[in-house]
C-alpha cells in the first residue's frame, strides 16, 4: 500500500495471523472481549450482582464516601475563591487598551519633541519639513494598513506613532512660532470633546445606529480623498494658498474653516464607534491582543481632532 501508515499497520497489511477456532463460538461467529467458553447457557441472573467487585458491593468498599479533612478545606477554598476575570482568562479589559493608548501616545510625544525642535530651529528647518512631509505619508500609509488588518500588529501600530510624532511635532511647531499659543487651545479643544462626547455616551447612552455608522464611514472615505488630493496639490505647488484648496473662500467663509467643522463632527462620532468598540470587546471577552486595535483607534482619532482644531485656530487667526 502506498500510505506508510497502512504498510507498517499489522491490521491493513494482511501481516496478522487468522483467528485460530478457539478464538470463534460454537457457532462459529468470531468472540468478542471477554468471551469464555460454557457460558453461553447462563442466565442473567446467575450473574454477579450489580454494585458487587469480587462479590463485595461497592458500599462496602473501605474508601467509599469517606472524605478527607484537607479535601473538604480544598472544596471550600475552590467555592470561596472569586470568579474568574478577564485579566485570569487572557482577555481585554479596560485597563489593557487606557495602558496601550498612554504607550502610543507616549512614543507620539517623544518623536514629536524632536522634530519640533528641528523644525523651529533656523539652521535645522530643512529636516523638519522633511520630516514632516516623510511623517504624514508614513502615518497615512501604515494607518491604512494597520486599519485593515484583522490581527493588531504591535510593531505595525508603533511604527505608525513614529511617524505621527514626526508629523504632529513639525506641524505644531511651525504653527505656534507663528501663531503663539495655539497648540495648548487645539489641546485644551481635543480633550474637552473627549471629555463631552465620553460623558455623552456613558451616562446618555448616545449611540450611532448601523444606518448612521455606514453614513459615516462613506463621509470619512470622502474627507480622506480630498485631504490626499489637497496635500498632493500643496506637495506640487500647484496650489499657491498655505492650506490648498482649504484656502478658497465660499461666500467669504473659508473653505477650510466649513470642511473643518464638519470633520470635527465625524471625529466626534468617530469616537462614539471607538467606544462602542471597546466596550464590546470587553464585554464579550476577546484575547488581550485586540485592546492594541482599541488603543490605535483612539489614538488616531484623537489625532485627527487635534490637527482639524489646529486648522480651525490658524484659519481663524488669519482672518
Amino acid at each position: 500500500m502506498s500510505n506508510p501508515y497502512f504498510s507498517r499497520s499489522s491490521v491493513f497489511n494482511g501481516s496478522a495471523a487468522p483467528a485460530s477456532s478457539a478464538q470463534r463460538t460454537p457457532n462459529g461467529y468470531p468472540t468478542m472481549p471477554g468471551y469464555r467458553p460454557g457460558q453461553a447457557g447462563q442466565s442473567y441472573g446467575q450473574q454477579p450482582g450489580y454494585g458487587y467487585q469480587g462479590g463485595q458491593p461497592y458500599g462496602n468498599s473501605p474508601a467509599y464516601g469517606s472524605v478527607s479533612p484537607q479535601q473538604l478545606s480544598d472544596l471550600e477554598a475552590q467555592y470561596g475563591a472569586p470568579s474568574a476575570s478577564n485579566v485570569d482568562r487572557g482577555r481585554m479589559t479596560y485597563d489593557d487598551v487606557i495602558v496601550r493608548t498612554f504607550g502610543i501616545f507616549a512614543v507620539i510625544i517623544a518623536v514629536g519633541v524632536v522634530s519640533w525642535t528641528l523644525a523651529v530651529n533656523r539652521d535645522t528647518a530643512g529636516i523638519g519639513m522633511l520630516a514632516m512631509i516623510g511623517g504624514a505619508i508614513g502615518a497615512l500609509i501604515l494607518g491604512v494598513v494597520n486599519s485593515v488588518k484583522r490581527e493588531p500588529s504591535p510593531t505595525l501600530i508603533m511604527a505608525y506613532a513614529v511617524c505621527e510624532g514626526a508629523m504632529l511635532g513639525a506641524f505644531s511647531g511651525v504653527l505656534e512660532y507663528r501663531y503663539d499659543g495655539i497648540v495648548l487651545q487645539a489641546v485644551l479643544a481635543t480633550g474637552a470633546t473627549f471629555g463631552v462626547v465620553l460623558a455623552a455616551y456613558k451616562f446618555a447612552g448616545f449611540r450611532l445606529a448601523p444606518k448612521a455608522q455606514r453614513i459615516l464611514l462613506a463621509a470619512m472615505g470622502g474627507y480622506l480623498l480630498f485631504s490626499i488630493i489637497n496635500f498632493g496639490l500643496r506637495l506640487t505647488g500647484v496650489a499657491s494658498n498655505p492650506w490648498g484648496l482649504r484656502g478658497m473662500e465660499v461666500m467669504g467663509i473659508p473653505l477650510g474653516l466649513i470642511i473643518g467643522l464638519v470633520a470635527v463632527v465625524m471625529a466626534a462620532a468617530s469616537l462614539i464607534m471607538d467606544f462602542d468598540f471597546i466596550q464590546r470587546g470587553v464585554e464579550q471577552g476577546v484575547p488581550t491582543r485586540y485592546a492594541w486595535s482599541g488603543a490605535f483607534g483612539l489614538v488616531v482619532t484623537l489625532v485627527w481632532l487635534y490637527v482639524e482644531f489646529l486648522r480651525i485656530l490658524a484659519i481663524l487667526r488669519d482672518n
